[in-house]
């Protein structure tokens, strides 16, 4: 498959989101555009009414080079894994995910001083992503393997091990398990759905499914049949098991570079 036709294959939020990524960062090694113009300041949004710098600080990933690779390499995989999941012909919740996380983490910024928000916008999805396949195997390293709802645990004490801040993939997780419980979990209990996706937002999406389900978490899967042999199938090892595809996988978690390899 050429890179043309792998990048036309992307779902449409995944790949508007990635392209703007590259594009910015992109502009910035030439110089086009520099940085200081896009992070996230509360002063120069609400007093300067910079206001392009609530969304521009999503979109920057530090340097074009191998860290940008990783981290693009992780959104990718999470962000198309949902899309085309849990979230297939679904766009217009999708983006909406996207738009709750992205105010939520905004709402917190000003007070851990982070400037940048894409990365824990991506921890979010791996969040997401690890609730509602609560029943995938992932192992790390060889070493010891746990379900995919442990994954952003997993990552955030690798940063630990790395001595690198946990406070970006913290706020991910913060953002991920609120949309969860609001979306997921809160609507089981009382049949109400408080994050409804606003009806501007479907209207930009006409081709989308007419019913909106809420997800439901899987069936637990029945006890082995033999040692070894799980009644519902072998389980899927590896990042790929979310969004297709075999083997193993790799990641770079929090947004510093953090190559993880799943076997």
């Amino acid at each position: 498959m050429s890179l043309e036709d792998w990048y036309k294959q992307l779902p449409l939020i995944t790949r508007t989101y990635v392209t703007l990524c590259f594009l910015v960062t992109a502009g910035c090694a030439l110089e086009v555009i520099t940085p200081f113009t896009m992070y996230f300041n509360a002063r120069l949004i609400f007093q300067k009414y910079e206001v392009w710098r609530l969304l521009t600080n999503f979109l920057f990933f530090g340097n074009l080079g191998l860290d940008f690779v990783f981290h693009m390499f992780f959104l990718i995989k999470y962000s198309k894994a949902l899309e085309e999941g849990c979230f297939r012909g679904r766009s217009a919740d999708f983006l909406w995910m996207l738009i709750f996380g992205g105010t939520l983490l905004t709402i917190i910024a000003p007070f851990v001083n982070i400037q940048f928000l894409g990365s824990s916008l991506t921890f979010m999805m791996v969040y997401v992503w690890g609730r509602r396949h609560q029943y995938v195997n992932l192992s790390f390293l060889g070493i010891f393997n746990f379900t995919a709802p442990y994954l952003p645990w997993v990552l955030l004490a690798f940063s630990v091990v790395l001595r690198s801040s946990p406070v970006v993939d913290l706020l991910g997780m913060v953002a991920g398990h609120c949309y969860y419980f609001l979306e997921d979990v809160y609507p089981r209990i009382t049949g109400r759905r408080p994050l409804r996706t606003p009806a501007l937002l479907c209207l930009l999406f006409p081709g989308d499914d007419e019913i909106r389900p809420v997800v439901a978490l899987p069936p637990r899967p029945p006890p082995p049949l033999m040692p070894g042999l799980a009644g519902g199938g072998a389980a899927e090892n590896g990042f790929d098991a979310g969004g297709g595809g075999g083997g193993n996988g790799a990641a770079a978690a929090g947004g510093r570079g953090r190559l993880v390899h799943i076997d």
